[in-house]
């Protein structure tokens, strides 16, 4: 099976919808084969969502890893005077989002490859469900360089099941500086919450 986190998925396209439902969001969302849990709203991503503190309500959000954009969308609808950027290596997974925030009116997402993002952006906050099947090497990779483009003292929000790694995921970020937190554990999926102090931020 083709992995959602190639540049162009050769799957053929099977359009469909999912509903996104929050306490306080209901979307309603387009996807496709070829992206990230296609066919429903990832629990983990779920989890996510309802776990992690309200988000800034200004500055430049991050959505690492966006898929079809349920934290994306979610993010711009709780913080509509942010800027949040939803990115993803995958082609189709990025079409998606754009469509999705158009359809939804939310005019504050900025759909991007990794390589358009500007470098001189630095986010107020990140959130992601991140690709562990990439291998700890590359995920360790992803999650150094785009870590390090928080501002001082903004926090990650990660998740990861429990049995791909969520506990040795935070035992590293701890080892690289970073201060985690447990922030829930919900159906197997531990919600990370990492920062740096505020006066020193991220390495850059």
């Amino acid at each position: 099976m083709e992995h959602y986190f190639a540049t162009s998925p050769s799957v053929p396209s099977r359009p469909g919808e999912v509903v996104l439902r929050l306490s306080d969001v209901e979307l309603v969302l387009a996807t496709d084969t070829g992206v990230f849990s296609g066919s429903r709203v990832d629990p983990g991503t779920l989890a996510l969502l309802r776990e992690s503190g309200p988000p800034p309500h200004q500055g430049d959000l991050l959505d690492l890893g966006c898929g079809y954009g349920p934290i994306a969308c979610a993010l711009a609808t709780r913080a509509p005077a942010s800027t949040v950027w939803a990115v993803d290596v995958n082609e189709r997974a990025r079409g998606l989002t754009a469509a999705n925030a158009a359809r939804l009116g939310l005019g504050n997402v900025r759909v991007a490859s990794p390589e358009e993002v500007p470098a001189g952006v630095r986010f107020a906050g990140l959130w992601s469900n991140p690709p562990v099947r990439v291998g700890k090497a590359a995920l360790h990779q992803l999650l150094s360089t785009w870590l390090a483009l928080l501002e001082p003292g903004a926090a990650a929000w990660l998740v990861v099941n429990k049995h791909l790694g969520g506990d040795s995921l935070a035992a590293w970020l701890r080892c690289q500086g970073w201060e985690v937190v447990r922030a829930a554990s919900k159906s197997g999926y531990r919600i990370l919450l990492a920062r740096r102090d505020a006066t020193t931020g991220a390495d850059r």
